[in-house]
């Protein structure tokens, strides 16, 4: 049995991103960039609404790459709490 992921927004962005300038961000996007090419396929992976909905927003063209990457990838159901409380710390987090 695999073990599973979670693919969170950060990763990504990471993937799909220009190559940064910044040697530290550059190097986190060559490492996910190895993950996703060398091990994703060891695990299963599962993301979710708020992932979508977050990699939607922004520059039109960052957001189709960010939304194609994720197209594969299972939804996990997501109870209305959850998505109650994330768009509460999201809308905090962006006033």
């Amino acid at each position: 049995m695999k073990k599973t992921v979670y693919i969170e927004t950060s990763i990504i962005s990471y993937l799909t991103a220009r190559p940064a300038r910044d040697p530290l961000v550059a190097a986190w996007q060559d490492a996910t960039n190895h993950w996703w090419e060398v091990r994703r396929q060891d695990f299963e992976l599962f993301t979710s609404q708020l992932v979508l909905d977050e990699a939607g927003e922004g520059d039109p063209e960052a957001a189709g790459r960010r939304l194609l990457a994720l197209l594969d990838i299972p939804q996990l159901p997501m109870p209305e709490a959850v998505g109650d409380l994330a768009t509460a710390l999201l809308g905090a987090c962006r006033t």
